[in-house]
């Protein structure tokens, strides 16, 4: 067993939290999206989910967070830098590192902690663009559990495809509640195509974790 897992099922075990979570493949590739995304706990949360299923996984961040001497330990935890500026690349990027045989699961949190107004659609246009399945990561104050719920494959039919997702996520609460937001694109009727003024990095980079 991995120091990670060792470490992730130690917390687990002494937590107030209760992890409750589906099994996906270790040796795959897709997106998990991390929701509802109402703190700065919740990285760590799921931190310790995807170490104790074993999971490689990176996750986007502000190109800001891996300057200096934090640089490398953000890359160290999976961390990808994201360059708000020129975010035109990152979906080539994704593809060709699964091109050259590297397999992770990218943690993604489409809904700004602070910001109030829906999700963002970058994830569904990854998701689209690389083919990859999209898990349900969650976290729930209300029962104090965490984990992964099912995996979907998108189908290109956005509101069909959200309705899915704001099914499991109906009963959600997040770490804050008050903070939560419905899931719901900024413009379901274009997202998987793009809505003006949103690239792909705007899947859910976060300011910090």
């Amino acid at each position: 067993m991995s120091a990670r897992r060792a470490v992730a099922r130690a917390y687990w075990r002494v937590s107030r939290w209760t992890l409750r979570t589906e099994r996906v493949p270790q040796d795959g590739s897709g997106i998990i999206l991390g929701a509802p995304h109402t703190s700065n706990w919740d990285f760590v949360l799921m931190l310790a989910i995807a170490w104790e299923a074993g999971l490689p996984f990176r996750w986007l961040g502000k190109h800001t967070l891996f300057r200096g001497p934090a640089g490398p330990l953000m890359r160290g935890l999976g961390g990808i830098p994201v360059d708000r500026r020129d975010p035109a690349g990152l979906v080539d990027d994704l593809v060709a590192r699964m091109g050259a045989g590297e397999h992770f699961y990218l943690v993604v949190t489409p809904e700004g902690s602070r910001s109030g107004s829906g999700w963002k659609s970058g994830f569904y246009r990854i998701a689209r663009a690389t083919d990859l399945p999209v898990t349900l990561g969650y976290v729930d104050r209300t029962t104090m559990t965490a984990g992964l719920g099912p995996t979907l494959t998108l189908t290109g039919d956005v509101r069909a495809d959200m309705d899915r997702v704001r099914a499991f996520y109906a009963d959600k609460a997040g770490v804050v509640p008050a903070r939560r937001t419905e899931p719901r694109l900024r413009d379901e009727g274009t997202a998987g195509g793009g809505p003006a003024g949103e690239g792909p990095a705007d899947a859910g980079a976060p300011d910090r974790p």
